[in-house]
């Protein structure tokens, strides 16, 4: 399932529909129509549930493990100019508490730092190997999903998880090609798509499957991802 993807612009591309930056360094805001007004414009609500964040509502740069150019909400004006949306960006921490309140939003953004994204090497480990970095990352997956996937609220919901960019050498289709997997109910069991689909299609199936009709920027063109359900 190639995805195109272009390092730092990918986490704009799932959110807002265009690359506004590939620079790691980005210190701006983004004022282009993006997810979170979509959402909030339909009346649903959203979460970024992010972990190491340093407090509620952090818009902040960088407080390793936890890094600012992996989360694309704190740069939206719509979140830095509203202390009501900035409170949706919390720690990873306040995810069991909601999942055992019932009170989980209608879009959940799980973002793992970099200790656990299989990018930088584990807590502890100053030398890595890939293998480390991907069990670190299976770890995480396993505590923080499967909670949510056993959870009877899950039962009408979709599971995205997306690698954001490929390896540097792999520049097939213009960023490489990205594991993506979607867990659900309604999901086909099994299916492999030999359609190629970009990180803006992704954008535009969280959209439709909350039957949000905005379609930010390059989400508007966007294929559709129906032959993955049922």
């Amino acid at each position: 399932m190639p995805i195109r993807i272009l390092r730092f612009g990918n986490y704009f591309m799932l959110s807002v529909g265009v690359i506004e930056s590939n620079d790691d360094a980005f210190s701006g805001t983004v004022s282009d129509d993006n997810l979170v007004r979509a959402l909030t414009g339909s009346g649903k609500s959203w979460k970024a549930y992010l972990e190491s964040l340093p407090a509620v509502g952090y818009t902040g740069n960088d407080m390793l493990p936890y890094v600012k150019h992996h989360n694309p909400f704190a740069y939206l004006t719509d979140v830095t100019n509203s202390s009501v949306q900035a409170a949706n960006l919390v720690p990873l921490t306040q995810l069991t508490p909601d999942l055992n309140a019932g009170a989980l939003p209608n879009f959940a953004f799980l973002l793992p730092n970099i200790q656990n994204d299989a990018h930088d090497c584990p807590a502890g480990m100053s030398v890595c190997t890939d293998s480390d970095k991907l069990a670190a990352a299976d770890r995480w997956l396993k505590s923080n999903l499967d909670p949510v996937i056993k959870s009877p609220d899950f039962k009408n919901s979709i599971l995205i998880i997306v690698f954001d960019e490929s390896v540097p050498t792999d520049t097939t289709n213009g960023g490489g090609q990205v594991a993506t997997v979607l867990l659900g109910t309604h999901v086909k069991t099994g299916f492999a798509s030999k359609t190629q689909f970009q990180h803006q299609d992704t954008l535009r199936l969280i959209l439709e499957a909350l039957q949000v009709s905005d379609r930010p920027n390059a989400a508007a063109t966007a294929n559709s991802m129906a032959e993955f359900f049922q």
